[in-house]
């Protein structure tokens, strides 16, 4: 899924740089030559790994930053572009795309890069748009449907090989591993447990 991430942000024509903050040896690899890469050595969660991303961009002195996971494998460069594209034209410091549930957040457009302290996990769309109001910023939650499915339990691996299924082209390396886990009965194995 991460490659598959890092391959879209690095084709989208509106991103100006990526930085990648692991503590993932594998995802540090696949990231040294297309990527800066930054450590998390604290580990402490998305939201922290976030802020270490922020840091960085501000140091770099870029104007913005784009915050996405690397479990969005649907994601579609041509999305990215149309969504920095709207932030900027409507002068948005907040965009903020939800996951395919409503409630989390699975990217944030932030103008300048520390508009909002990132608060990422169960039910952060909602934090995101109450401290962009607080704090009186021009936000709006955007639209991507590309951005929508990301992987944080079973029914969400599901929900995300169904989409695959409808979707054309894109996310190649996730569709080459789930081939894989089909092949060697892992994916059975996963629905059974669901049920």
């Amino acid at each position: 899924m991460f490659s598959d991430v890092l391959a879209a942000l690095r084709h989208a024509k509106r991103v100006d740089a990526i930085a990648v903050v692991t503590s993932d040896y594998t995802a540090e690899t696949l990231s040294l030559e297309l990527a800066t890469v930054l450590p998390d050595d604290a580990q402490a969660g998305q939201s922290d790994a976030a802020e270490i991303g922020i840091g960085h961009a501000i140091a770099a002195g870029y104007e913005r930053a784009l915050l996405a996971p690397g479990d969005t494998p649907l994601i579609d460069p041509g999305d990215i572009d149309l969504l920095l594209d709207r932030s900027a034209r409507d002068g948005l410091a907040v965009a903020i795309v939800a996951d395919r549930h409503g409630t989390g957040t699975n990217a944030l457009v932030l103008t300048p890069p520390d508009a909002l302290r990132p608060a990422f996990g169960p039910g952060s769309l909602a934090r995101h748009v109450a401290a962009a109001e607080a704090e009186g910023l021009p936000h709006r939650v955007e639209p991507c449907e590309s951005l929508a499915h990301d992987v944080d339990t079973p029914d969400d691996l599901a929900a995300l090989i169904s989409a695959l299924e409808h979707a054309r082209g894109g996310a190649q390396r996730t569709r080459g591993v789930l081939s894989q886990l089909e092949r060697t009965g892992s994916l059975r194995a996963l629905a059974a447990a669901r049920s």
